[in-house]
């Protein structure tokens, strides 16, 4: 009986690793788009006003988008809590985690919420979630200083909840278009929730029910 539940989570963690690194990949693919710099493709194409007329947005976004795919790596290595044969790997690559979004990730997302397309209803929720990103990290961090690693590992959890919002968002982006075709603009407002919604609920409901 054991084996067979150590053979299910381990199938589970097979799935988890190759899911995440299909999803990792395309988003990769997404970043390599803006380089060389070039303020005229993909999304930057719908973001001309701001591009023209707010000389901080490049800035701003290219920290944001260049940081958050080694955020997502990162983050995703730190939750193994593996050292694969590196010492002290887990607590480094944490440390990584944890700087890029303090001082890069979360602070260039929440400034380019404000100018979320959507309208109010998605710059309300893309600021909120960069907030809540910050904090969840932030609380993380004080409480592996504090050597309260249980703890610590929750907020972790729903820092990394928050992070793959890039990865969500983009997920029902494809989900709501192919099934209801609705206006551009509808579907900002309601990715922009969806994305990071679910997903903090799904880690309180794990961290609540399954002791996680």
């Amino acid at each position: 009986m054991l084996s067979a539940k150590r053979s299910t989570a381990f199938f589970f963690k097979i799935l988890l690793v190759i899911g995440f690194g299909y999803f990792f990949w395309l988003m990769l693919k997404i970043t390599l788009e803006y380089i060389p710099f070039n303020p005229e493709v993909s999304f930057l194409m719908i973001k001309q006003t701001e591009v023209t007329e707010r000389p901080e947005y490049l800035p701003f976004f290219y920290t944001h988008v260049y940081t958050t795919i080694f955020v997502l790596l990162s983050g995703f290595l730190a939750l193994l809590r593996k050292d694969f044969g590196f010492k002290n790997f887990h607590r480094n690559i944490g440390k990584i985690y944890i700087f890029l979004i303090l001082i890069c990730a979360a602070p260039s997302g929440v400034y380019m919420g404000l100018f979320a397309n959507g309208g109010i209803l998605s710059k309300i929720s893309f600021v909120i979630l960069g907030f809540l990103w910050w904090f969840s990290t932030l609380k993380a961090y004080q409480l592996a200083r504090q050597k309260k690693f249980k703890e610590h590992k929750q907020w972790m959890w729903r820092s990394f909840a928050f992070t793959l919002s890039a990865i969500t968002l983009r997920m029902w982006k494809v989900i709501i278009v192919y099934l209801f075709h609705p206006n551009p603009m509808d579907v900002y407002q309601i990715i922009a929730w969806l994305g990071w919604i679910p997903n903090i609920l799904i880690i309180e409901y794990l961290i609540t029910k399954k002791h996680l």
